[in-house]
């Protein structure tokens, strides 16, 4: 039998209708000038262009480490662009492919944009809800104050490009450098990748560099951080001022950690010898015997280090890090943090660094 749908259920479908504050804002046509973020004073960070879109290393790096990687590599995850304006609107048209939808994620997270002016969140960059290749979005922030604003690239969708509309007539001027230019490496999983964060600033990698002013790179790739070979001897390349490594969560079993974790570090450390390393253990808050065998396998690499001398190692006990607030109120499914978690996970890893960092 058919059912037509009554003027109640209609509303239910749009809540909008219902509440105001839902309502995405879109782009407002008018005096606003577009330009391309990868042309100055636009700094974009933690990304490469290619004309393919942004990625996050060299597709040829990617392709030697797994399939996994070489898909994920062009997911966005950590990415920015800063400036400064005193425009008192701010505007996204972004071009995209392969957007994430996945029922314990926020669009909003996967696909969405954030805007902060310094430290402050300012808003986001809201897709709608059937967004396929793009999408063009605003922010009124008031005022004609020059500020300096940072807007966050989704963390689980491809950007082709990004283009930042500005009132007609405002001025426009570089970010200021960061105060730690060489940027922190976040290596891991789909946690380090960003998932499940409600929107993409608040991933625990970016809010660490918000709060320590230090430019940062997201190697979070999910289900494909492995420690292999080509994974370590990419990362041990890279100009860096600190290493945080996490990837126990897709090991596939502890003894696969324990024949590749140490391996890594090594790799790492023979081209890095003065590196700063951070070693993490999965952010579970209730640990189960397998989550134990593999905080022990991260523990020993840990330990092996320090007996052979070295000073610039650092681990944390992921079991530890969401108790700070909410325990298991941290995640959305057991594994994946939310908001709340990452919270978590960035003021206990932020701690470490803030101390090799200052």
């Amino acid at each position: 039998m058919l059912h037509c749908a009554t003027p109640k259920e209609d509303y239910m479908t749009s809540i909008e209708k219902l509440d105001k504050n839902f309502e995405v804002k879109t782009l407002v046509e008018g005096s606003l000038v577009f330009f391309n973020c990868l042309e100055p004073p636009f700094r974009v960070h933690g990304l490469m262009s290619t004309p393919e879109g942004f990625i996050r290393l060299p597709s040829d790096t990617a392709d030697k480490v797994n399939l996994k990687v070489s898909i994920l590599a062009r997911s966005t995850a950590g990415g920015r662009v800063r400036f400064r304006t005193d425009s008192p609107q701010i505007a996204i048209r972004a071009k995209m492919k392969n957007v994430a939808r996945m029922p314990h994620f926020a669009i909003t997270g996967t696909a969405g944009f954030d805007l902060y002016e310094g430290n402050t969140y300012r808003g986001t960059f809201v897709p709608p809800y059937d967004v396929q290749d793009g999408y063009e979005s605003t922010q009124y922030v008031y005022g004609s104050a020059m500020r300096e604003y940072t807007i966050h690239f989704p963390l689980y969708s491809e950007v082709v490009s990004l283009e930042i509309g500005l009132c007609d007539g405002s001025s426009l001027l570089p970010a200021r450098d960061y105060r730690t230019q060489l940027p922190v490496v976040f290596y891991g999983s789909s946690i380090t990748q960003g998932g499940c964060a409600s929107r993409p600033g608040n991933s625990y990698d970016n809010i660490i560099s918000r709060d320590l002013d230090c430019d940062h790179v997201n190697l979070g790739f999910s289900g494909g951080a492995l420690g292999e070979d080509a994974m370590a001897r990419y990362i041990a390349g890279l100009s860096m001022s600190a290493l945080v490594y996490d990837y126990d969560h897709n090991a596939s079993s502890p003894e696969y950690l324990a024949d590749t974790h140490g391996k890594m570090f090594r790799t790492i450390r023979a081209e890095n010898p003065l590196l700063p390393v951070v070693m993490i253990t999965r952010p579970q808050p209730n640990p189960s015997r397998d989550d134990y065998l593999r905080r022990a396998v991260v523990m020993s690499t840990y330990l092996d280090a320090l007996k052979a001398g070295d000073e610039n190692v650092y681990f944390v006990d992921g079991t530890m890090l969401l108790h700070q607030f909410g325990g298991d109120s941290g995640t959305v499914d057991a594994c994946h943090p939310n908001d709340l978690g990452f919270m978590c996970m960035a003021k206990g890893i932020g701690a470490v660094l803030a101390r090799i960092l200052s």
